[in-house]
């Protein structure tokens, strides 16, 4: 699990809260000097919704909404002014996340906030209204549709297979899965791997969690059954389909470092080593294996969903570059050759794509689970990192949400509880998405298209059917099957050769050379007056990132050029077309550009117009995505230009005004090359734990491992303890070398701390690729936790007086100490009720109304007591307000009990609030 970066808080209230509720202070701490005031507000408070408990296991940072989270695909991050503090572990009852905190000097925690796959959730504002979005006008269907039927009839059946250990994982993984074959089908037939994402794992009627192993009487959630549609299509076609069951991945990878990456590829390789066992020996098949036709193992296709997106990505790539045994769950031999990977609305949390696996990225318009459109990367990453002659597409579906790609996943047809993770807001209808929208498609509109592309995607990458490539590369044509959904592509690598790249060494005039990641306004290329975000600026977790850019356009008039010039000539000879991924703001029309070349000579020719609209979009949606416009080189060869050396590209508006942002531009030709990966290096850094010690200094270095063949280029980002801000340099590296130095200084002492983390980040620029992209070292605190116990101060009072309690420790520590109490029943006698206590008091610490009366310990959303114990103190007061009334009633108990922290319930044994108030009268 990523940890915050050495971080604390002295705070002298801490804020209980249900999620974004309005609140405030319920534990009175003592007062600090401004100095040590390093929470959200002026007078050391916290901000709404969030808390710290924690004792000896380290403090924690809590998070708790006012409505369940739902289990994802999409990692919950807290972040503080804009940087990444780390990732929260849930909470089983899928409202509160707490992240583990570093000690360290101390340092501001400003600008709280929870995000989720680019969406933040600690805020319910609402958007401004904006008008319906029109959906695009049809494209020109294609010569070939790949969505129709084959000839083939198909047959499907289920195998299960002892299940598996890997590493990190207590519990074991299922061997699981269902297979649709074609029946009749001559000969060794290419194999369709499907990974479905992360979702809930166990179900009972309405009741779902997130648990592993699933609990007596309840089920596992069968999200594997959910692609049978696809596997039909492709089966009819005449391939072989299997489609696996992760649950045990999703029950166990809360604290995977690389959210399940390295699980998931384990798992995928373990049951093509299976298939590769059962194509040789087919006796030993199971029956829906061994009456099917043999899978040709050298045609392999994998298909992964959300984080089985990432799984397929990285199984793709220790196929290719085998990973370190010690991470790794499968040790056998690579006997099956990838051709090519779909993956679904995927996650990139490494965004380190393979580079020379060809592949087809589906983008959904109303992803509200994988918010950000990430998968972008898996396209945009991929260039200049090696060959290039491996084809990587991004298909945007307009109108698609996240989860009814699976049928499992989908209400009214799962077996399991589902949802539509778009889901509407009451106050707001989105234009582009709210189920109603015109451009929003049903479930069965969505998983046809899916379906639909899916099968393009095999019919290039398996059967090398050239005639499907339009669908895939921004040609701009449709597959009639995917009616009435928009599909749009785009795409790099294939034929595409030497272009204009703003990563790669080029100078702009008229126009502006900006950074995807980078928190100066004039630096970065979308900035804070977009309605919406990019799937091409999707942040990583680092505040900046280095060599990431594009070149953002803005013109208040017709004409001014915006000129790119590259550093070293490149040749556009035998292209057809020049290739522009060029975007402009959602639902904008009329966009025209024209596109001039000029050679190293000075030559200039127009090679023609650019016409482009915006993507239907709202606040919601990632919709500045670039559209595929090809202008044709002909007028550059009837201008006698020199197609081998041209110098720069010129873009001039002939729209009054308007902005636009140039992704970059190749050179094209038809058809594809054939496919050879390169050997590189691989990089993967690991983690160590070292204990602080009591006293001295010792270095430690941060665990890398550089595997494979050759040298290549990686971006090291060191990230600061203290800030988590990242410095960056660019690194040579070599196979069993220690190119990678980072060297971390502990020292000891016998002062209670917390632990502390020192993280590095690895992504591949040139000629290398990387595996386990985080690591470092964590310096654990070996030294005892005080004591800490409770005093009541004034536990029986009459009504109208505060209840108070004094929470102390043993003796003062260098580190805040933490903890949390929630409102049980009494063990005898009636209870404080809503009515008994300060209305403003409830609202704040609750967000409830005392109407209608209720006992304390039946608050909806429960009634928490946070308590704070600041560094270099000894003990903290609580206090209650109670009213004075006219009713005359008995004595009214109250009683809180301390939180796990690590389960959300009262602890076994822990430290009770216990109180009487007695009536007035």
């Amino acid at each position: 699990m990523v940890r915050a970066r050495r971080i604390w808080v002295a705070a002298a209230a801490l804020l209980a809260v249900a999620g974004a509720s309005p609140g405030s202070a319920v534990a009175q701490g003592q007062p600090h000097s401004t100095a040590e005031a390093l929470t959200e507000g002026a007078d050391g408070t916290l901000p709404p919704g969030w808390g710290i408990t924690g004792g000896r296991s380290a403090p924690r940072l809590v998070w708790r909404s006012d409505r369940p989270v739902p289990m994802g695909d999409a990692r919950v991050e807290f972040r503080s002014g804009g940087r990444l503090l780390g990732i929260p572990r849930p909470a089983e009852d899928g409202r509160t996340f707490r992240l583990r905190l570093d000690a360290g000097r101390p340092g501001p925690l400003k600008g709280l906030e929870v995000w989720s796959g680019g969406r933040r959730l600690d805020v319910t504002g609402r958007p401004p209204a904006a008008s319906a979005a029109r959906p695009p006008a049809p494209l020109p269907a294609n010569a070939v549709d790949p969505g129709k039927p084959g000839s083939y009839h198909t047959k499907a059946g289920e195998y299960r297979l002892k299940s598996v250990r890997l590493p990190g994982f207590a519990a074991p993984v299922e061997m699981r899965a269902v297979v649709v074959a074609p029946t009749g089908a001559r000969g060794p037939r290419p194999l369709a791997l499907f990974l479905h994402g992360r979702h809930y794992t166990c179900y009972k009627g309405r009741s779902i969690t997130g648990d592993w192993p699933c609990a007596a009487g309840t089920k596992p959630v069968p999200s594997h059954r959910g692609y049978l549609r696809d596997q039909k299509l492709l089966a009819s076609q005449g391939y072989m389909t299997v489609s696996i069951s992760a649950n045990g991945i999703n029950g166990q990878d809360g604290a995977a470092e690389d959210g399940g990456a390295q699980a998931r590829s384990s798992l995928v390789r373990l049951h093509l080593a299976q298939w590769a066992d059962w194509a040789e020996h087919p006796d030993t098949a199971p029956a829906v294996v061994r009456d099917a036709p043999r899978a040709d193992l050298s045609r392999v296709m994998l298909v992964g969903h959300s984080r089985g997106g990432e799984g397929v990505n990285r199984a793709a790539l220790d196929s290719l570059y085998p990973p370190p045994a010690a991470q790794d769950g499968y040790h056998g031999a690579v006997r099956w050759t990838i051709r090519g990977l779909v993956l679904i609305g995927p996650t990139v949390f490494g965004q380190n794509p393979v580079p020379d696996v060809p592949s087809a990225t589906i983008l959904p318009g109303c992803d509200g689970d994988v918010s950000d459109l990430q998968g972008e990367v898996y396209v945009d990453g991929t260039r200049a990192v090696s060959r290039g002659s491996a084809l990587h597409s991004a298909v945007y579906v307009i109108g698609a949400n996240h989860n009814f790609f699976n049928s499992e996943w989908t209400p009214g047809q799962a077996a399991a509880p589902a949802e539509d993770d778009f889901s509407d807001d009451p106050h707001h209808h989105d234009p582009v998405c709210s189920q109603h929208s015109a451009t929003r498609l049903t479930a069965t509109q969505q998983h046809r298209a899916g379906s639909t592309y899916i099968a393009a995607a095999a019919r290039l990458f398996l059967s090398g059917d050239d005639r499907v490539r339009p669908l895939l590369d921004g040609s701009g044509r449709r597959a009639p099957s995917a009616d009435p959904a928009r599909v749009l592509s785009h795409a790099v690598g294939g034929r595409r050769d030497a272009g204009f790249l703003p990563d790669g060494g080029v100078s702009v005039t008229g126009a502006r050379l900006c950074a995807a990641i980078d928190p100066a306004p004039a630096r970065t290329c979308l900035g804070q007056g977009a309605k919406g975000s990019s799937p091409h600026f999707a942040q990583w977790e680092t505040d900046r990132e280095a060599g990431r850019r594009a070149i953002a356009l803005r013109w208040t008039r017709a004409g001014t050029p915006a000129r790119v010039r590259v550093k070293d000539p490149v040749s556009l000879s035998g292209d057809k077309a020049l290739a522009l991924r060029l975007f402009v703001p959602p639902n904008s029309r009329g966009t025209r550009l024209d596109v001039s070349v000029t050679d190293a000579s000075g030559r200039k020719a127009v090679l023609g117009k650019a016409g482009i609209d915006g993507l239907p979009g709202s606040e919601r949606t990632a919709s500045y995505w670039a559209r595929e416009i090809r202008v044709p080189l002909t007028a550059a060869g009837r201008a006698g230009l020199d197609l081998h050396r041209i110098e720069s590209l010129e873009l001039t508006p002939r729209s009054g005004s308007g902005r636009a942002w140039l992704m970059d531009a190749w050179g094209w030709r038809p058809g594809l090359p054939a496919v050879r990966p390169a050997e590189l290096p691989r990089v993967d850094v690991g983690r160590t734990t070292v204990a602080e010690g009591d006293s001295g200094e010792r270095t430690y270095r941060v665990p890398v491992e550089v595997s494979g063949h050759g040298s290549g280029q990686v971006r090291v980002y060191v990230l600061d303890p203290v800030t988590g801000q990242g410095k960056d340099r660019l690194v040579t590296v070599h196979p069993g070398g220690h190119d990678i130095d980072v060297p971390v200084v502990v020292k000891g002492n016998t002062r209670y701390g917390t632990d502390v983390t020192h993280d590095i980040l690895v992504k591949a620029v040139h000629g290398a690729v990387v595996g386990s992209y985080r690591g470092g070292i964590t310096v654990h605190d070996d030294d005892p936790a005080p004591a800490m116990t409770v005093t009541p101060l004034a536990d029986r009072v009459t009504e109208g007086k505060s209840l108070k309690w004094r929470v102390s420790l043993s003796e003062p520590v260098d580190v805040d100490m933490g903890t949390a109490f929630t409102a049980v029943a009494p063990a005898t006698g009636p209870e404080l009720s809503t009515k008994d206590v300060s209305a403003r008091w409830l609202g704040e610490t609750s967000g409830s109304s005392p109407d209608p009366e209720r006992p304390l310990s039946k608050v909806p959303g429960g009634l928490f007591l946070w308590v704070n114990i600041p560094a270099g103190s000894t003990s903290t007061d609580i206090s209650i307000p109670t009213v004075k009334d006219r009713v005359a009633e008995p004595a009214e108990s109250v009683r809180f009990q301390q939180l796990d922290d690590r389960t959300d319930r009262p602890r076994p044994g822990g430290l009770e609030l216990t109180g009487t108030v007695l009536d007035a009268s």
